[in-house]
């Protein structure tokens, strides 16, 4: 049975907009309203990412749609389709991932270029920059252009770049790919949907809830005010708590009223930890108004989605 959620893709066109989890009649939209200059094309991937999987749709007014997708590095196929909305049909099939999606279609290989050869890291480097994506695969917010980055740069140390960016993206994908073979054995809602859903609910009550918000915590406190938009009060935890909880320490979340008082402070503290305990999740909090709120114990079984 099909949830009622939009499909778990993210799709991307040409005009620069990016819709996640978009409804399949959005998605029929979007194929209906390509076609003109500078709207020409859409791209289509899933949620999570896959390495080298995706669908693609281009059009030009007055002519055919060019539909092509792509199933791993060796396999990638294309048709030519008269019609939008059987463009339309097989691409929420793809979506949906429903079987026989692409029947009745002529499909055509399309040519790629072997990949380029890319030199193996040294023993040594390697470790510690797949230690580092690691941890960063477990905190689960970056994806996967944002870790290749993160790889790169790791150990650089002046002009000296131990990793270049095809060798950062090669390890990426493939450790990418591992996480995503270890979460496909997860099963149920996990602790952080557990967290999504609460902050969903702090935001629809008037409490500006950010995950993974800034570096730290005096950045947080510094920027959370421009995410305001008329909210009463604010919580929220940031990077570096994010990889303190991902090693099994629990999460500190960090409140307080936009007015500035206490008392504020202390009842937006209250709503948080009423929040927490209606999705499941326990807190050690005193009441405090100057004490963040401990996330305790927590399984930081994070699924990506980048």
């Amino acid at each position: 049975m099909e949830s009622d959620e939009g499909p778990a893709v993210k799709v991307r066109t040409e005009h620069g907009e990016t819709y996640t989890r978009p409804s399949e009649e959005r998605l029929r939209d979007l194929v209906g309203r390509i076609g003109t200059r500078g709207d020409r094309w859409l791209v289509i991937q899933r949620i999570p990412d896959v390495p080298d999987v995706f669908a693609q749709l281009w059009h030009q007014r007055g002519g055919d749609y060019q539909l092509e997708h792509r199933e791993s590095p060796e396999r990638f196929l294309g048709t030519t389709v008269p019609d939008a909305a059987a463009v339309a049909d097989a691409l929420v099939g793809w979506a949906r991932r429903r079987g026989g999606w692409d029947d009745g279609f002529s499909w055509t290989p399309i040519a790629v270029d072997p990949p380029p050869e890319v030199p193996e890291l040294p023993h040594a480097v390697r470790e510690e920059v797949e230690d580092r994506v690691r941890a960063l695969l477990r905190c689960g917010y970056d994806d996967r252009a944002t870790l290749a980055e993160a790889a790169e740069e790791y150990l650089v140390d002046g002009d000296e770049r131990p990793v270049s960016d095809a060798q950062a993206r090669q390890l990426v994908d493939r450790l990418w790919r591992e996480r995503l073979d270890e979460q496909a054995a997860w099963e149920g809602v996990t602790d952080p949907e557990r967290l999504t859903g609460a902050f969903r609910a702090l935001e629809s009550s008037g409490i500006t809830a950010r995950e993974n918000f800034t570096c730290c915590r005096s950045c947080g406190m510094a920027e959370i005010g421009a995410e305001r938009e008329d909210a009463r009060g604010f919580v929220f935890f940031h990077q570096q708590v994010v990889e303190h909880a991902a090693n099994g320490h629990g999460l500190s979340l960090h409140y307080g009223g936009f007015d500035g008082s206490e008392e504020t402070t202390t009842g937006v503290g209250r709503e948080v930890t009423d929040a927490l305990a209606d999705v499941g999740l326990s807190t050690d909090w005193d009441g405090s108004p100057d004490r963040a709120i401990n996330v305790t114990p927590l399984t930081w079984d994070k699924r990506l989605e980048g």
